[in-house]
């Protein structure tokens, strides 16, 4: 790691003073991870409180060429805030402000430090919410979210995060601030910049206020939870109810691996079998009841040997609860193994189910390790968390070339190699097999607005090579640098 020049960091107290910045080892160390498989130290971490701070910071980094990786909460699956090449973490979690709530104009405006669950606590005390329900709704931001263009198990219904936005603050990499989109639910008013910020990653600007719209909350709902003895049937089971046609708030999956690791670690009583459908139904009380009936039917006719349906919001949330977690479950599959997230949030066609959770049973078999197949089927998101041996290179090589051969794949069906996580390091390779015809142009817009390349550079169109690079298990050998994989010259 190169130490940060005195100068730089003298500039950076100025702008924020003392207690707002760090460039202490341990600080550093631990802002080089994310929820991703990556790890890379930063040379110092500086925590804004003002768009005034954030655009006088970006001004020092765009002048000293200092690459700048704005992160939230962390929860990132993909190694979006791993500084690749180090420079400054913008941590954006002290700005927390609900600074309006216009429920009469059904929007509202945050800083983007606010986390997802503490602004529906707000919204629900008016009868709306933000429904997009991300698996980390408890930590995560809204600045994070509209950086990744989050979203959840209700997209089938309710959209992403990209639906919600009506406008921006965002300092450009010049350190200039600029306002996106409008306060008004329809909007012609030249490009849309807002749209094109959502889901940039951080790769072409600091988000530093959001304007959201936000919907009516459900007066109720009720979840059914559905047995089958075949993966195949369950994934058949989530497109016959959407062709029914029925349009469900959420539909669920879990195949038999997650299934057995929620089961040991929470004792939640699941059915053992091998997949499960959670089918969940909103709206006015006797259209849930009414859609229930119709979900438990197209259940048992889709080859479900047992139903258990239930509106009790306890239930439903134990059972929600459960779904959620997988990803620390599957951890404790085996003693041997950790669950990372590799090939992890693909989407394809929801008709495509079936013939793709069948051919991710069968590339797993092939490649001999073990995949758990889980996720937001109702609008063909899938997950496929693999365990691997973090200390085994073989393991490594294993998992990668199963990934290389479901997203060949979920490409041959239609599909996209990520729904609602992200590019960043984990999926780029792939993207850019997806997007091939398109990189060029993705690059054009990078090269307009951040000329010197300081914003989050290295990810996305910009990687190269394996992803099985800059790890978090330092026992493996980096490819990158042929040595372990804390080694920072990687």
């Amino acid at each position: 790691m190169v130490i940060m020049k005195k100068e730089v960091v003298d500039e950076i107290e100025r702008i924020v003073g003392k207690e707002r910045y760090s460039t202490e080892i341990a600080d550093l160390y631990v802002y080089g991870f994310d929820a991703s498989i990556h790890h890379k130290t930063p040379d110092a971490v500086v925590r804004p409180a003002t768009a005034e701070q954030v655009s006088e910071i970006v001004k020092l980094a765009n002048r000293t060429l200092t690459p700048i990786v704005p992160r939230g909460a962390g929860t990132a699956m993909c190694g979006h805030t791993v500084p690749l090449k180090g420079g400054i973490i913008l941590d954006l979690t002290a700005m927390t402000k609900i600074k309006e709530m216009r429920v009469e104009d059904l929007y509202c405006v945050v800083e983007p430090g606010v986390i997802y669950d503490t602004l529906n606590a707000e919204l629900g005390k008016h009868g709306f919410w933000f429904p997009t329900t991300p698996g980390s709704a408890e930590a995560c931001t809204i600045g994070g979210m509209v950086a990744t263009n989050a979203s959840g198990m209700r997209a089938i219904k309710y959209g992403a995060t990209r639906d919600y936005v009506l406008g921006l603050e965002v300092v450009l990499p010049t350190g200039e601030i600029i306002h996106t989109g409008t306060r008004t639910l329809k909007n012609s008013s030249g490009y849309q910049l807002d749209r094109l910020m959502v889901g940039s990653e951080g790769t072409l600007g600091v988000i530093t206020e959001v304007t959201l719209r936000f919907a009516v909350k459900p007066r109720a709902s009720a979840m059914t939870v559905a047995a089958f003895n075949s993966l195949v049937d369950a994934g058949r089971c989530v497109s016959n109810i959407i062709a029914k046609p029925l349009l469900p708030s959420a539909i669920e999956l879990m195949d038999s691996v997650t299934i057995k690791a929620v089961n040991k670690c929470m004792n939640v009583g699941l059915p053992d079998c091998e997949a499960i459908c959670m089918i969940e139904v909103d709206g006015h009380p006797a259209a849930v009841e009414e859609e229930m009936k119709m979900v438990e039917e197209i259940s048992r006719k889709s080859g479900a040997f047992s139903t258990e349906a239930s509106s009790d919001k306890k239930k439903i949330n134990e059972w929600t609860q459960a779904r959620k977690a997988i990803l620390p479950s599957l951890s404790r599959y085996g003693d041997e193994f950790v669950s990372v997230a590799l090939a992890d949030d693909m989407s394809v066609p929801i008709s495509k189910i079936p013939e793709a959770v069948a051919a991710f049973q069968k590339i797993a078999e092939e490649n001999g390790v073990i995949v758990g197949t889980y996720g937001h089927s109702a609008d063909g998101n899938l997950h496929t968390k693999m365990l691997v041996e973090p200390y085994s290179e073989e393991s490594w090589k294993s998992g990668e070339k199963a990934v290389g051969q479901i997203y060949d794949k979920v490409l041959e069906l239609g599909g996209t190699v990520t729904g609602e996580h992200g590019v960043s390091i984990t999926k780029a390779p792939y993207m850019q097999k997806e997007r091939r015809d398109s990189i060029g142009a993705m690059k054009a817009i990078k090269k307009a607005l951040d000329p010197n390349d300081i914003m989050n550079p290295g990810k996305i169109f910009d990687w190269e090579g394996s992803i099985i690079s800059h790890l978090r298990y330092p026992a493996f050998l980096d490819r990158r640098c042929g040595c372990s994989s804390d080694c920072e010259e990687g």
